[in-house]
């Protein structure tokens, strides 16, 4: 994600959805060669969607309603899911003699920045397709309201990604945000209340992609790059054949001086105490574990310089604490006392320039933590495939471009991949309800429950 602005503004304005079924039609028309031309992607394939066909004719009959909480690894997975309502789930529904009406779709929650970094267009086309925004370092009660009674009253189930943002890593899941599992059972709520005798369920849906053809020779390519970037010197011999065995230890030393060279960044600059040596036996032998306790301690000091600035407590884990750090830094460039920018004095309007670019600046920290938050350092050397390596040298070339100030999302494609989506047992919120509603205790560990019972669903469908 590109940094937001430089200049003040005013707050943001909540982008109501507006369902067009014209605009739908088109794009689930137009998107099969979108994918094909516009992505690395060649295939999509999926299992068990003969559940996701069934909850659907359940849900048309009036009986359920429900969420799909899908994995969120790429920028690429809405186009994925696109794919699944558009082609598979109605393909599938034929061959099982289930009968659906027209369009199978899902309103879906998205992140309110995004319009800010893609574009106003894709906020307008967000909306068109019945999307709903929400800002996710605050109590937006806007997007909260609106998410709710879609959940309650939409044409259409929901979908959201409960991770709250991409991780590039298509095998680890990072903790999952309480907030899917708090409109579950607000869902639930509603239903009661309006005397409706739905059910409701989240549907975990896994999303995972491969290489069709290991792309080794792209991967060398690309640590050469970064190489030659982070003035390392490039050794071209003896890599016309590259493999894991032969790139791995490259990767390593690319990764071990990335690190030096952003402590001594924070050590110099901003006078940051680092771990300068590994600090148990283990680190000591190990160049994996020492990665990883360096780059915990480097991560934590990056968001601290953000947290520092915007008087921010330095507590929560990392996905946490960037929210935070990314509404705080919103808060000073999306201004409550700008609505009428025009009547400010150009003076006013200058320093609240200054304070947006500032703040702009402090949140760079903390995209740097984002593509970060669920790297283990473990990951290649647990299961040694292609597909961890190729991940974890994009997220290395993600640092280099955000440190370089070039746009993060235009990631090299390395080579053609497949995707595998999986649709899991759906989770009944209905039948925790009752233990929900008990008191406010009792409601604040369902939604723990129910959350971690998300997160290893997603997990069990790896």
């Amino acid at each position: 994600m590109s940094d937001v602005s430089y200049q003040a503004q005013p707050p943001l304005e909540f982008i109501p959805p507006t369902f067009n079924p014209l605009l739908l039609r088109f794009v689930h028309l137009l998107l099969p060669s979108y994918i094909s031309w516009q992505t690395a992607i060649a295939q999509i394939e999926a299992d068990n969607v003969e559940i996701l066909a069934d909850l659907y004719r359940q849900f048309q009959e009036g009986k359920i309603r429900f969420m799909l909480a899908f994995r969120h690894p790429k920028t690429e997975d809405p186009f994925c899911l696109g794919y699944l309502f558009s082609q598979l789930v109605p393909k599938v529904a034929r061959e099982q003699n289930i009968k659906l009406k027209p369009p199978i779709h899902a309103h879906f929650i998205y992140d309110r920045g995004i319009p800010l970094w893609a574009g106003a267009h894709v906020g307008w086309v967000a909306a068109q397709l019945g999307g709903t925004p929400i800002q996710r370092g605050k109590a937006d009660w806007n997007g909260l309201r609106s998410a709710r009674d879609l959940f309650a009253n939409g044409k259409f189930p929901m979908a959201a990604a409960p991770e709250g943002a991409t991780n590039g890593l298509s095998e680890i899941i990072s903790p999952l945000e309480p907030g899917i599992a708090q409109l579950g059972f607000w869902c639930a709520e509603d239903l009661q209340k309006a005397g409706r005798s739905e059910q409701v369920l989240i549907v975990p849906v896994g999303i995972k992609y491969s290489y069709v053809d290991a792309p080794w020779n792209a991967i060398a390519q690309l640590l050469s790059e970064l190489e030659a970037a982070s003035g390392l010197p490039v050794d071209a011999a003896g890599y016309s054949n590259p493999s894991l065995e032969s790139l791995y230890p490259r990767l390593l030393s690319l990764a071990e001086h990335l690190l030096s060279v952003m402590e001594k960044f924070y050590t110099r600059f901003y006078h940051q105490k680092l771990i300068e040596q590994p600090t148990t036996s283990e680190e000591l032998n190990d160049r994996n574990a020492a990665l990883a306790s360096r780059l915990k301690a480097l991560l934590n000091v990056a968001l601290q310089i953000s947290e520092q600035y915007f008087d921010l407590p330095a507590k929560g884990q990392l996905n946490d604490r960037c929210r935070r750090v990314e509404q705080a830094a919103w808060n000073y460039i999306f201004r409550e006392d700008f609505k009428d920018i025009k009547a400010l004095s150009s003076i006013e309007r200058a320093l609240g320039d200054r304070v947006a670019d500032e703040a702009s600046s402090r949140m760079w920290h903390m995209r740097l933590v984002e593509s970060f938050v669920a790297v283990s350092g473990q990951y290649i050397r647990e299961k040694p495939t292609v597909e961890r390596f190729a991940e974890t040298t994009l997220l290395l070339q993600d640092m280099v471009t955000r440190i370089q100030g070039n746009n993060p999302l235009q990631h090299p494609q390395l080579g053609k991949q497949k995707v595998k989506i999986t649709v899991g047992q759906p989770i009944s919120i209905s039948d925790r309800y009752s233990t929900y509603k008990g008191n406010r205790l009792a409601a604040k560990q369902a939604v723990i429950d129910l959350t971690n019972d998300l997160q290893q669903g997603l997990e069990d469908l790896i």
